[in-house]
């Protein structure tokens, strides 16, 4: 019972790990014993990030763009080379795109689902032998895929393509769960509410003190919150939970803040 939440000795692949949400895990993760490799489509932030990490614990930059499959194979192949174990795979690599509905482009939505959905599951696919061969019944190998509550509501902004692709992420990992449990790994979602990240940047700079009103908890995501999550659904606290879709969002999803 005093060790339920210790991560460390593990092994992780973050992707989009260079940053936001990404690079907060990594670091929660890092700075948790956890032997962490990040992965994004910008080299040298990617590599930047790593080495700013490595000041804590072990961090690895493995720059790829995801929607490439070679790139994906090279990604895969050099983790194999290096590793006997990978514990946990956060599939968090992400995009958006924002038009309205009558100007909406055919190039919005396939990168969107491309890099949101299909990367997932092809990347979990080609890592899921060396994820079987690092869980056990007891502590289970772990997948936890970035999903969002835009895939649950509706989002305040014209981004048609993104929350659909949460959705199928949401859905996605309830399928996986089922096909991977006997193979022990377990496969969860955070369903992220307003945090501060690139992606986030230009809907905080316009409506920042709107959203925190509107939040039940008064305020938007931190670092902490997203690490806490991280920690709890990659450590043996959380071995009998999978296909779970657990939303982080400060209550956003129950309801406008009561501002009476």
């Amino acid at each position: 019972m005093n060790n339920l939440f210790d991560i460390s000795k593990k092994v992780a692949l973050v992707t989009g790990g260079s940053r936001g949400i990404g690079a907060m895990v990594a670091e929660g993760f890092v700075k948790n014993g956890v032997k962490t490799y990040i992965t994004s489509r910008k080299h040298d932030a990617c590599n930047k990030k790593a080495q700013e990490l490595s000041n804590f614990g072990e961090c690895i930059s493995i720059p790829a763009d995801l929607t490439d499959l070679k790139a994906m194979d090279d990604l895969v192949s050099k983790i194999k080379e290096n590793e006997d174990n990978l514990h946990i795979l956060v599939n968090n690599a992400g995009a958006a795109w924002g038009a309205s509905f009558d100007d909406f482009p055919e190039i919005g939505w396939d990168k969107v689902m491309d890099t949101n959905v299909k990367s997932i599951f092809f990347l979990t696919q080609k890592l899921v032998d060396i994820l079987e061969y690092s869980g056990t019944n007891d502590d289970p190998s772990r997948i936890i895929n970035i999903g969002s509550i835009d895939g649950i509501g509706i989002p305040r902004m014209e981004t048609y393509s993104y929350p659909a692709s949460k959705a199928a992420v949401h859905q996605l990992t309830k399928v996986l769960a089922n096909r991977l449990s006997d193979r022990n790994i377990n496969v969860n979602a955070i369903a992220p509410g307003p945090f501060e990240s690139d992606m986030m940047a230009s809907t905080l700079d316009l409506y920042s003190e709107e959203i925190k009103k509107s939040v039940p908890r008064g305020r938007i995501g931190i670092k902490e919150d997203m690490v806490g999550i991280s920690i709890f659904l990659s450590s043996r606290a959380s071995a009998y939970i999978t296909g779970t879709i657990i939303p982080v969002d400060g209550g956003s999803l129950v309801g406008r803040r009561n501002m009476d």
